[in-house]
């Protein structure tokens, strides 16, 4: 067992080169800065004093950069886990801010639990269920649910908390009369600061500018005493232990929110992360060891105060493009962070809540896709209606349900799709033994005698009686004067036990008929299938051939030679023996 395989920083710590230092130095530096605007803000969105946002972009940063396979990706709160974990929490009506943080870093520590188990047990795959429509449908609702949950902040008044967009409109049209103007003014003020600084630089901090601006106005104009709502005292110091529950009756409670974050976390962290690897060719990303990074690092937070953790898309931009090389890079962002704990936290005392809305309005509108629907819209519209499903169920039934009607929708469409396989008829090129599908080629030749099918997918229970109906109509279509069905199975991966009986009473029945069937470019293992089964011997050895053109030259031969009608073998199946 190679020990670098499960501790990848082994990988780049014993070769580190100096040359690395300053672009680590600078990545650090900024994402550090990033993060105590974002971690406080997102923290909120979570339901968790600010505080928590920064205990949580700690130890889980250093954790997942001696753990994790990608040297850029950059750990920590992001507006989605926390939306989630809001919503896995909150539906449990905690009946203090103690349980309500013991309950979030026990969600941290079973998100941990599952994500680590899925790593060493091989099951990254199972992220490939959450459809690409699927994560934009749930992403653009979410973010709009995380937009609309700020705007309690931003007009400074008290708004329910609530997962359907219905009702946090409903509420902020009836408070939209007691709006805080001055409030009101510094969310406004900030959301312009960050999208500035923006455009003239994509890595100056504009958040934490935005930060700055709230705290001197509040302070130098006494705005706290008309009304406007700060962070008031920040505790100081690292974050000191806490300990999960195990009472299994708040696992069970906690499930359904524990799937949901550790896939949708993983999904995010994955795609950013392998995005990123493309840019970087002296390392891969591997999807079973990045989920036991990502583990690793909730257990962090959950033995150290935060709670769910995951790769965020923007601060893992800003890392590589600051020059990260590594992941000391995270390790400087988390001594950043810690340093912040240590010494500067007093200093946010005057912070205007409505700043912090701001910062989380400016994150989550990038992640509202219209794009891509209108693009589905235009190219796939079966994947369009899945994502507006997905979209609406979202906005208005709740973030979990969203997903969990996404993930069915899209299994629902890959059965869908896999019952019902592309077929094809082809037909000869012109003076070539080229054969090609008759829908997508004009001039194929084609014999009335002679109908040569291609399909397109693997054999099995689901899609057989497609199969026989697809074919049987084919058939149908070409006439009487049909001898000859060459099946082209160069697309047929597989062959379950009940496609092998099928297959051999459709055999049978086309020779009954007066037919004869050839089989083109079957494949090594459908070939081995069908010796197992006694297929091979019902279709005969001389009845395969590598090519369309030789099986049809074939039928000509024994056309002339007069053989064209013989005794066939029956079907004995060989599966007993």
């Amino acid at each position: 067992m190679k020990i670098k395989q499960y501790l990848p920083a082994l990988e780049w710590l014993p070769n580190y080169k100096k040359e690395w230092f300053s672009g680590d130095l600078s990545a650090g530096l900024t994402v550090g800065v990033m993060l105590i605007p974002q971690g406080m803000a997102y923290a909120m969105i979570a339901g968790l004093p600010p505080i928590h946002g920064l205990y949580a972009s700690t130890v889980p940063l250093v954790l997942y950069a001696l753990f994790g396979t990608s040297r850029q990706l950059a750990v920590g709160p992001v507006a989605m886990v926390s939306l989630l974990t809001a919503a896995g929490i909150g539906a449990l009506n905690p009946e203090s801010p103690e349980v309500y943080l013991m309950l979030a870093v026990t969600l941290a520590f079973m998100v941990g639990l599952f994500q680590f188990l899925m790593g060493a047990f091989r099951l990254g795959f199972l992220v490939n269920f959450l459809s690409h429509p699927v994560i934009s449908g749930f992403t653009s609702a979410a973010a709009i649910i995380i937009g609309l949950s700020q705007l309690k902040h931003i007009m400074g008044v008290n708004l329910p908390r609530s997962q359907h967009v219905h009702e946090i409109i409903i509420a902020a049209a009836n408070e939209i009369g007691n709006t805080h103007l001055i409030t009101l003014g510094i969310g406004v003020l900030a959301i312009l600061i960050i999208k500035g600084v923006k455009r003239i630089h994509k890595a100056i901090p504009g958040a934490l500018l935005a930060v700055i601006a709230g705290i001197l106005l509040v302070w130098g104009l006494g705005l706290d005493q008309q009304g406007v709502k700060i962070l008031g005292e920040v505790p100081q110091g690292l974050p000191g232990m806490s300990m999960p529950s195990f009472n299994p009756d708040t696992w069970q409670t906690l499930l359904t929110a524990v799937l949901t974050i550790s896939l949708v976390g993983f999904m995010e962290s994955y795609a950013v992360a392998k995005a990123i690897q493309n840019k970087h060719k002296n390392y891969q990303v591997d999807a079973n060891q990045e989920l036991l990074g990502l583990g690793i690092a909730n257990f962090g937070a959950a033995f150290f105060q935060g709670y769910p953790v995951t790769g965020g898309f923007s601060r893992t931009a800003v890392n590589d493009q600051a020059g990260a090389k590594t992941g000391l890079a995270s390790i400087i962002s988390a001594a950043t962070i810690a340093l912040t704990l240590l010494f500067l936290t007093p200093l946010f005392f005057y912070l205007p809540k409505a700043v912090l809305a701001a910062v989380i309005l400016v994150a989550v509108a990038g992640l509202i896709d219209y794009k891509e629907a209108i693009g589905l819209w235009k190219k796939d519209r079966a994947d369009f209606w899945m994502l507006f499903a997905t979209f609406i169920i979202t906005l208005t039934l709740g973030i979990e349900t969203g997903i969990g009607v996404g993930v069915v929708l899209s299994l629902a469409l890959v059965i869908f799709r896999s019952t019902r396989p592309h077929v094809a008829v082809l037909g000869r090129v012109p003076q070539s033994d080229f054969y090609r599908n008759t829908d997508r080629f004009d001039n194929l030749e084609m014999r009335p005698d002679v109908l040569v099918v291609r399909f397109d997918g693997p054999l099995y229970f689901a899609n057989l009686n497609y199969f026989k109906d697809r074919t049987e109509q084919l058939i149908g279509d070409k006439g009487k004067e049909l001898r000859l069905v060459v099946l082209n199975a160069d697309s047929i991966s597989y062959l379950d036990s009940s496609a092998v009986h099928t297959l051999a009473e459709w055999i049978k029945d086309l020779r009954n008929r007066g037919l004869r069937i050839h089989f083109t470019s079957v494949i090594g293992p459908v070939r081995d299938t069908m010796r197992k089964w006694g297929l091979m011997e019902l279709i005969g050895e001389e009845n395969f051939f590598m090519s369309n053109q030789r099986a049809i030259d074939a039928y000509d031969q024994l056309q002339k030679e007069g053989k064209f009608q013989k005794k066939f073998p029956e079907f004995a199946s060989q599966a007993s023996n």
